[in-house]
């Protein structure tokens, strides 16, 4: 299966290298799970106000530099896997 630009979004994986956990938004062309989705919120919410009516203006292309930037703060042992049964 051959990638069309634009399908990136379409990921079944978090962004967040080791992160097994379900997609749950976008994060400029990328996807991430709910639990980095949070994470990446309030990191913009540090940044400012200015940083929402920024990014809000923001194509997803224009976005990814931040993403990038976010996902250099996030340690390993913050990426949550995917639910492990309980025994």
């Amino acid at each position: 299966m051959v990638s069309e630009p634009g399908d990136e979004m379409h990921d079944l994986t978090c962004l967040i290298k080791g992160c097994q956990a379900r997609v749950y938004a976008p994060a400029g062309t990328h996807s991430i799970c709910r639990e980095h989705f949070l994470s990446y919120l309030t990191w913009r919410r540090r940044k400012g106000p200015q940083m929402f009516m920024k990014y809000a203006g923001m194509t997803m292309e224009e976005r990814d530099p931040y993403v990038a930037e976010w996902a250099n703060t996030i340690r390993v042992e913050e990426i949550p896997t995917a639910s492990a049964p309980k025994t």
